[in-house]
């Protein structure tokens, strides 16, 4: 183990080395920790928190077995680090337990004023949004922070014998501060352990003694990085993933040293739920008898599964990892993401169609796997259908998704999916921007004192169609403000939503809305109105002049709109918006307007192209001087005068 005396004192670096010594308690470190005068100045920028000091020691004894010691003492320097003073502690009855848990707070200068111990947390099920009920519970305790800055320090100590995966060391959170940070993990020779460094170079201190390996890490006086707007974290904090050959998962032992050979602990735990009864396999193979083609076939079975199945997670045992069997779903109807995919694949089975499952990380612009170092970073399931002549993917939560398409939540990253021989990592596909449409028809007709009534038209597709299916599970109120807000729509005195129609993954909604004052300005017998109850883009970004990270968009996408605007009986154009044409490396935007004298009308045309959804932190700048040009396009306004 390692003796900390003075770990502000070189002499401290050698002493980490010799790894015989045990780690000393809290009273004997020194004084300055706890206070909040004594942190320096260089690690103040951009922080609403500073580790003043932490270590975790972690003793691995076996696959699934490890014993662990915490203690950490955090600055918090204002409201926005509130998060720091709460301690919450995920276990499982059966596998895990917590021990001598504390946690003291000190004043600025450095005295405790409050002190908890396990006693004082409350204890209750680890229930989320989505599961109807799991095994999970969670120790947890929460200090209001009176007045700033607040030291909180915790300890405590931990066992399990049941764990995928070693986890890793996340050194550092968003505008955080590292004053002295320690990670101290001991494994068996033979484990066959590893690490993997994810924005960081630092290399640990090893040392084999008895068999046993020693990993020792450190890190001191790292300065606080903030996050920069629509940049993933992933790509910027300083994080060690860490993990070892086999494992054992609540009484499941398997090993992790491939990607196949996780593929085959995932294959052999499915193998006894992946089938239906014969019977019933003979029904949905009559469902199918008239449907020519594998493709033709799939696509209805994967509609009769979204019509008669509905999500419900439930995650008891190895549960977490192993679906329901393909006959409970069939006859309770229901499932969670890996049974409803597992259930998928039991009916495309019985017509003769081969998948796989597939074990994904969701959610937009989430990391992806790393090909060369296996690890557990997932947390969904979706089904492959390796066709001749394609390969299609389907979600299988949803009853709205489109067959064959993906979306922002799984798609573009590496899945690892089940095969026959083990597991394989492979790429989902990346939507394009004619995937993710929006495209729009609106119409106004002014009155003759600036009031108007509008007709929008919105047909949808990708990214787009999922948020107005969003608007629509709610109450019409909410589906109404939802809709303002996110287009950015001039406020009516009625709004009204027609039904929407919703079919072969394409969305129409159809609006009506009605304004007493449309017009901006009314100046004697001139009247000055935007030129679209909306705008196309409602969005810039900031100027920041030493951009570090990509910016992320969700998806490449592609907007156009199509104005109509009749003007009042007796009035005439007196200045129309100038007609543009604006480009940056990604993408483009166009307006054109004219004006019909012959109608009355005033007619434009928008379009706006993004080709690739991660734009490059050197292209920044392009793209916030694109977009505050874009803004100013659209802002022009449209002068009408009443005719002599």
């Amino acid at each position: 183990m390692i003796l900390y005396k003075n770990i502000f004192k070189s002499a401290v670096a050698a002493a980490l080395c010799i790894f015989s010594c045990s780690i000393v308690f809290a009273q004997d470190l020194p004084k300055e920790l706890y206070q909040a005068s004594a942190i320096p100045d260089s690690l103040k920028e951009n922080a609403n928190s500073i580790i003043r000091y932490a270590i975790e020691e972690d003793v691995v004894s076996g696959p699934g077995k490890m014993s662990s010691k915490y203690h950490r003492i955090i600055t918090i320097l204002n409201e926005k680090a509130d998060h720091e003073a709460v301690l919450d502690l995920y276990y499982n009855k059966k596998f895990d337990s917590y021990s001598s848990i504390v946690m003291r707070v000190y004043d600025a200068n450095g005295n405790v004023i409050k002190k908890y111990h396990k006693s004082d947390m409350e204890d209750y099920a680890a229930m989320d949004d989505v599961s109807l009920v799991q095994d999970g519970r969670i120790l947890y305790l929460k200090h209001t922070v009176a007045s700033y800055p607040e030291t909180i320090e915790i300890e405590y100590e931990s066992s399990t014998s049941s764990f995928f995966d070693l986890g890793g060391w996340n050194i550092q959170a968003d505008q955080q501060a590292v004053q002295n940070s320690y990670y101290h993990l001991t494994v068996d020779s033979n484990a066959g352990f590893r690490y993997l460094n994810k924005n960081t170079d630092i290399k640990p201190i090893k040392k084999a003694i008895n068999e046993k390996d020693d990993y020792y890490w450190e890190v001191k006086n790292l300065k606080a990085i903030k996050l920069e707007e629509k940049a993933e974290g992933w790509r910027v904090f300083p994080h060690i993933y860490f993990a070892q050959n086999k494992f054992n998962q609540e009484g499941y032992p398997g090993e992790l040293s491939s990607w196949n050979s996780y593929g085959k602990w995932q294959k052999d735990l499915n193998a006894d739920v992946c089938s239906l009864s014969p019977e019933r396999e003979a029904e949905i193979r009559k469902m199918t008898d008239t449907i020519k083609t594998d493709k033709e076939k799939a696509k209805f079975l994967y509609r009769y599964m979204q019509q008669n199945m509905r999500y419900v997670s439930v995650q008891l045992g190895i549960g977490g990892w192993k679906p329901f069997a393909a006959t409970f779903v069939d006859q309770k109807k229901y499932g969670d993401c890996k049974a409803l995919s597992n259930y998928m694949s039991a009916l495309l089975k019985a017509v003769g169609i081969k998948s796989c499952y597939a074990v994904i990380n969701c959610f937009a612009n989430q990391e992806p796997a790393d090909p060369k170092f296996p690890y557990d970073m997932f947390n969904h399931v979706i089904l492959c259908v390796p066709f001749k002549s394609d390969t299609t993917w389907l979600e299988c939560t949803s009853p709205y998704s489109q067959f064959g398409k993906l979306g922002s939540f799984t798609e573009n990253r590496r899945a690892l999916i089940v095969t026959e021989d083990g597991g394989k990592l492979v790429n989902t596909p990346k939507s394009t921007m004619e995937d993710n449409q929006f495209n729009s028809q609106v119409h106004i007709a002014i009155d003759a004192d600036g009031g108007a009534k509008a007709t929008v038209k919105i047909v949808s597709t990708g990214t787009y169609r999922d948020e107005f299916l969003g608007f629509s599970t709610g109450k019409l109120d909410d589906e109404k403000k939802g809709m303002m807000e996110w287009l950015n729509i001039k406020q009516p005195i009625s709004f009204d939503i027609d039904p929407a129609k919703d079919a072969n993954g394409t969305r129409e909604t159809s609006i009506n809305l009605e304004y007493d004052k449309f017009s901006d300005i009314i100046a004697g017998d001139k009247q000055f109105y935007h030129s679209n109850v909306f705008d196309l883009i409602n969005f810039t970004v900031p100027v920041e002049e030493h951009r570090k990270s990509d910016y992320y968009f969700e998806t490449p996408m592609q907007k156009t709109c199509a104005v109509t605007i009749d003007l009042p009986a007796g009035f005439t154009v007196e200045t129309l918006p100038v007609s543009q044409s604006l480009k940056f490396t990604y993408g483009n935007y166009d307006v054109k307007y004219t004006y019909d004298a012959t109608k009355n009308q005033v007619i434009s045309t928008a379009k706006f192209v993004l080709t690739n959804h991660v734009i490059p932190a050197a292209k920044y700048t392009e793209m916030q001087e694109y977009l505050d040009a874009v803004a100013k396009a659209q802002n022009k306004k449209l002068v009408i005068r009443r005719k002599a």
